[in-house]
């Protein structure tokens, strides 16, 4: 992010009204900058490595290279930009190929600007998003047993609101330590090995309620 606090944006989609939309929302936000839009995940690859934005905004459903496959691209060919899946879709399995794709953030287009805003500022600074209408029945296996305890399944909601241990800890009236080993818990307990993996396995689980 630039060191006056300015977020740059680069918006992918391929519906013009949408682009539309999208950038005369975020003229709203001083501290945030639109410097491309894209159609097509092809231009999008090709404008991010050419105008380096903190934040690239991808629609998952392109016509040519789709946002999962141009999200790819970006993170491995330009790794100091973080990119924001922005999709009307809400299907889990999605959502887990999104995140599995190198995406920090996973926001519903029909979610509120405040939310949006919050995705954008979370992934520009390196943390992980997960749009909250996605997270109510996150963390509920296949046979319908309780992975995670209550306070597990709390803990993982405010991580995939990319919040960190003190805010978590903070948040919960516990200390960072007792977050730590919720988090060593929740990672043992679904096989992952880093945060952003832990949320995207357990929405893929919470497929079937």
């Amino acid at each position: 992010m630039a060191e006056n606090n300015e977020i740059t944006v680069l918006i992918a989609d391929d519906h013009e009204v949408v682009r539309e939309g999208l950038r005369l929302a975020l003229l709203r936000s001083s501290h945030i900058r639109v410097v491309g839009e894209a159609p097509d995940g092809e231009t999008a690859v090709a404008l991010a490595e050419r105008r380096r934005p903190d934040v690239v905004i991808m629609d998952l459903r392109m016509p040519q290279m789709d946002g999962i496959e141009a999200t790819e691209e970006i993170v491995a060919r330009v790794p100091d930009t973080s990119v924001l899946v922005f999709t009307a879709y809400s299907e889990r399995a999605l959502l887990q190929r999104g995140l599995e794709s190198g995406a920090r953030g996973y926001v519903l287009k029909e979610a509120p600007h405040e939310t949006l805003l919050k995705a954008i500022e979370k992934v520009a600074g390196g943390d992980t998003f997960v749009d909250p209408a996605l997270i109510p029945s996150l963390a509920t296996g296949r046979d319908g047993q309780e992975i995670l305890t209550q306070r597990e399944r709390e803990i993982l909601q405010l991580l995939a609101d990319g919040m960190s241990n003190a805010d978590v800890a903070q948040q919960l009236f516990i200390s960072q330590e007792t977050v730590k080993s919720h988090v060593r818990h929740i990672l043992a307990k679904l096989e992952a090995e880093t945060r952003t993996q832990a949320v995207a396995i357990a929405l893929r689980e919470a497929m079937i309620d």
